[in-house]
C-alpha cells in the first residue's frame, strides 16, 4: 500500500522538474530561479493549469484563456478571472490540508510561499499519480458492467465471513481468559518453587560441607588411634624379662597409659559425636531426596504450565490471524465496494455522454438535412431555369427557320 498524502518541503528544481513533469508549468522554459524569484503571473498559471489537470475547472477554456493572457503582454488579466481562479485553487488545496491561501501570494508573491503552495501541489500530484496507478489495473481487470452482480454477491459473502468469524472470536474470548488466568496463577506457583528449591539447595550445599568436615576429622582421629596404637607395641617390644626393670619401667609408663586411655576415651567420644552427627546428616540427605522428589513433582508441573502457555500463545497468534483476516477482508470489501461505485460512476458518465453524442448528432442530421434539402431546392430552381432557356432557344430556333 502507498503511503499517505503529506506535502513536505521540496527544493525549487525540483518544483521546477515537477512542474513541467505534469504539464502544469506555466512557461516551457521555467527554471529554478523563476520560482526562488517569483513573478506575480507565476502562481496564477500553475494554479489556473492544475485546476485543469484535477478536472475542477467547469471551464476548460479558462487555463487556456490564462495561459494567452500571460503570454501577450497586450492582454490583461481581470480581476474576475483572478478571483474565479483563487476561489477555486483555495478549495481544492483545502481539500488537500493546505490552507490559507490569499490574494496576496498572487500579486505579491514571497518566494517561501511560492515554495510551500508548489510543494503541496507537487506531492498531492505525485500522490495522485500512485494511488492511479494502484486503481488502473483493478479498474482495467472489473471493466465490465456485468461483472457487477458477481462483486456484490462477493462482498456479501466476504460481510457474511467478515461477520462468522467475529462471532467466533466473541466465543472464544471467555475461554482465553480462563486460560489466561490459569497460566498467571501456574507463573506465580512457579516463582515459589524456584524460590523453595533454591533455598533447598543452599541448605544441602551447607550440610554436605559440614558432612566433608566431619569426615576430614573423623580420618584424622583414626590416623591418631593408629599412631598410639603403634606407640603401644613399641612400648611392649621394650619389655625385658628383669623385674625391676620392667617394674621401673611399668612406673615409668603408667603415666603414659594412663594419658592414653584419657586419650583414647576422648577419640570414642569424639567418634561417637561424628557417629551422631553423621546420622543426623544422612536424616537430611534423605529430607532432602524427598524434597528433591516433590521439587522434581512441582517442575512436572511447570512444564505443564509452559505447555499451557504456549497453547495460549497460539490461540492468540490464532486469534491475531483471524483479526488480521478479518482486516484483510474489511480492505478488500472496502476495495470491492469502491469498484462497484467507480464502476456505477462510470456507466452513469458513459450514459450522459452517450446521451449527449446522440443529442449532437441529431442536430448534426437536422443541419444536414436542412443543408441537403435547400441543395435539392436550388437544383430544381436551376433544372427549371434551364429547362425554360432550353425551350426558348428551341421557340427561337423554330422561329429563324420560319
Amino acid at each position: 500500500m502507498a503511503s499517505t498524502f503529506s506535502f513536505p518541503e521540496m527544493t525549487p528544481a525540483q518544483l521546477a522538474e515537477g512542474l513541467h513533469t505534469f504539464s502544469i508549468a506555466p512557461t516551457a522554459n521555467l527554471r529554478a530561479e523563476d520560482i526562488a524569484s517569483p513573478q506575480p503571473d507565476l502562481l496564477l498559471g500553475v494554479l489556473s493549469l492544475f485546476l485543469t489537470v484535477v478536472g475542477d475547472d467547469p471551464d476548460d477554456q479558462l487555463g487556456f484563456d490564462v495561459l494567452q493572457k500571460l503570454d501577450n503582454p497586450e492582454h490583461h488579466m481581470g480581476a474576475l478571472d483572478v478571483r474565479r481562479i483563487y476561489r477555486r485553487a483555495r478549495d481544492v488545496l483545502e481539500s488537500i490540508s493546505f490552507r490559507g491561501l490569499t490574494l496576496r501570494d498572487f500579486i505579491r508573491p514571497e518566494p517561501r510561499r511560492v515554495v510551500l503552495i508548489l510543494s503541496a501541489i507537487i506531492n498531492y500530484l505525485n500522490f495522485r499519480y500512485e494511488k492511479i496507478a494502484l486503481l488502473n489495473p483493478i479498474v482495467e481487470e472489473f471493466s465490465g458492467v456485468e461483472e457487477l452482480p458477481d462483486a456484490r454477491a462477493r462482498i456479501a459473502e466476504l460481510q457474511k465471513v467478515k461477520e462468522d468469524h467475529a462471532y467466533k472470536e466473541q466465543m472464544d474470548e471467555p475461554a482465553v481468559q480462563q486460560l489466561q488466568a490459569e497460566v498467571n496463577a501456574l507463573k506465580q506457583n512457579i516463582q515459589e518453587y524456584n524460590t523453595k528449591q533454591m533455598a533447598l539447595r543452599s541448605r544441602a550445599k551447607s550440610i554436605d560441607e559440614k558432612k566433608e568436615g566431619i569426615l576430614a576429622k573423623m580420618s584424622r582421629t583414626d590416623f591418631q588411634l593408629m599412631k598410639h596404637s603403634q606407640e603401644n607395641s613399641k612400648l611392649l617390644a621394650k619389655i625385658v624379662q628383669s623385674p625391676e626393670k620392667f617394674q621401673k619401667n611399668l612406673e615409668e609408663n603408667k603415666g603414659v597409659r594412663d594419658e592414653l586411655k584419657t586419650l583414647e576415651k576422648m577419640a570414642m567420644h569424639k567418634v561417637q559425636d561424628k557417629n551422631n552427627t553423621l546420622e543426623m546428616y544422612t536424616k537430611v540427605c534423605e529430607k532432602l531426596s524427598r524434597h528433591l522428589s516433590k521439587i522434581d513433582a512441582l517442575y512436572e508441573t511447570s512444564t505443564a504450565a509452559k505447555a499451557s502457555e504456549k497453547e495460549v500463545k497460539a490461540l492468540k497468534a490464532k486469534i491475531s490471524d483471524h483479526s488480521l483476516e478479518m482486516k484483510t477482508l474489511r480492505i478488500k470489501a472496502d476495495e470491492w465496494q469502491s469498484k462497484v461505485h467507480e464502476t456505477e460512476d462510470r456507466l452513469k458518465s458513459k450514459e450522459k455522454e452517450r446521451d449527449q453524442r446522440i443529442g449532437e448528432n441529431k442536430k448534426k442530421m437536422a443541419a444536414l438535412k436542412s443543408e441537403v434539402e435547400s441543395e435539392l431546392k436550388c437544383l430544381a430552381d436551376r433544372e427549371r431555369e434551364t429547362e425554360e432557356k432550353v425551350a426558348k432557344e428551341k421557340t427561337r430556333g423554330n422561329l429563324c427557320q420560319v
